[in-house]
């Protein structure tokens, strides 16, 4: 006598990971925690290490005539501040900051106290001055409040902003956007960058607020 083994159980496709890691939450941009390479790091990215949120200021590829290949970095630490030189292996694993980014509006400065405004919930958040973002600031300008496990460390402006140049040399003669060379401009915001020596005070230009460099004249 034969035993019946029943019906065969129905075989349940895999489910796969989730892989988004980006979600909106009351309006706000949430970045969840992920993973990249030191090969990877660009000008302006944000990791975690030791338990705190940096910011990748400058990295350098090296390749040693013998030895192996690493990656010299040097890290801002949001929370305090201070900046830290870090040597990693060329393709190491490094963690990037689990980051929440809200969308805002930059009304006004009282000292070195900024205020920014969310659009939408008309909330207010006050951030102490950083000359990193804040030599770029326009008021009206919007931007990202960046905050890590709910706490306010940094703002995000655009990555090109367009701005007048209030105090420069002035332009030579026959110089044009070939005869290189370059001469230090002060820009409305304050800022103060390296520009082509053909460009004079009252003009409107471009800059790359990630590398602090000109672009072009804006049109």
């Amino acid at each position: 006598m034969q035993r019946s083994l029943g019906a065969p159980r129905a075989v349940l496709p895999l489910q796969r990971p989730a892989q988004r890691l980006v979600a909106r939450q009351r309006g706000a941009l949430q970045v969840r925690a992920a993973s990249t390479s030191s090969n990877d790091f660009k000008n302006g990215m944000t990791i975690e290490m030791d338990g705190a949120p940096y910011k990748v200021v400058e990295f350098l590829h090296v390749k040693p005539g013998k030895g192996s290949a690493f990656v010299r970095s040097k890290l801002k630490n949001f929370i305090t501040g201070n900046t830290v030189e870090k040597t990693w292996r060329a393709g190491e694993p490094v963690d990037l900051a689990s980051v929440e980014k809200k969308e805002t509006q930059f009304t006004y400065a009282e000292g070195d106290e900024y205020v920014f405004m969310d659009m939408q919930s008309y909330e207010e958040t006050r951030i102490t001055k950083d000359e990193d973002w804040a030599k770029y600031l326009k008021e009206g300008m919007d931007v990202g409040v960046l905050l890590w496990n709910g706490k306010v460390i940094s703002v995000e402006v655009p990555n090109t902003v367009e701005l007048e140049v209030v105090e420069t040399d002035p332009g030579v003669k026959g110089n044009t956007a070939g005869s290189g060379g370059s001469k230090p401009a002060t820009l409305e915001t304050g800022a103060v960058i390296q520009v082509p020596l053909f460009i004079s005070t009252g003009e409107r230009i471009k800059v790359d607020t990630r590398t602090d460099s000109y672009l072009q004249r804006a049109s």
